[in-house]
């Protein structure tokens, strides 16, 4: 295991999903959006739906991060995630504008984390989320401020080979929506999806 004792204890039921939901959308409204980003609608439904309906059927546990007033960006977001939920064996940092993530992918990655410190995932050649991280970085991550995520973290772990880089089947993962323009892309995405599984 990558920068794990033997004596690290992993139990699968605490790892949380924290779905990030503190962001102000000012580039979708600047874009023509006329509400909030996360409940812009897709196949009729909020963008925040498809995520969190993603999370429920992935089973895993989950806290949303949408405080009143929001907070200073990622970084603050994911410290008041993690500091929630100390008794967690690992999180799953997921972005909620991104509506096409696949169930099945979260999974796959907290059930990485069983014998990883960090897990990245990517798909055709692109970078996403969620990132899932072990408790025994805990306090690296309950220490986060401001807007710049826990990327300092993954590139510190990355040179020393404590990273899994994870390949996957989801494009989900880097599908994110800023803008009206991306809204009406993964509408058309999920849809043919959808088309795709009824005609399976």
């Amino acid at each position: 295991m990558n920068a794990l004792t033997a004596s690290s204890r992993f139990d699968f039921s605490t790892v949380t999903v924290l779905v990030l939901a503190a962001g102000k959308g000012e580039r979708f409204r600047a874009s023509g959006g006329t509400c909030h980003k996360l409940e812009a609608l897709i196949a009729a439904k909020p963008m925040l739906w498809h995520v969190m309906k993603a999370v429920d059927e992935s089973g895993l546990r989950a806290l949303l991060v949408r405080p009143h007033g929001g907070t200073g960006g990622m970084g603050e977001s994911i410290a008041l995630g993690v500091r929630s939920t100390p008794d967690a064996a690992g999180w799953l940092i997921l972005p909620a504008d991104l509506p096409l993530i696949q169930a099945g992918t979260l999974h796959l990655v907290a059930n990485s984390l069983s014998q990883n410190l960090i897990v990245a995932p990517h798909c055709d050649g692109r970078r996403g989320h969620p990132v899932a991280f072990r408790r025994e970085l805990y306090h690296d991550l309950a220490a986060l401020s401001a807007d710049y995520g826990a990327s300092s973290i993954v590139r510190a772990h990355w040179a020393l080979g404590h990273v899994l880089d994870l390949a996957v089947e989801d494009i989900g993962i880097a599908e994110d929506v800023d803008t009206i323009t991306d809204l009406v892309r993964v509408e058309k995405i999920l849809r043919l999806r959808e088309h795709a599984e009824q005609t399976q």
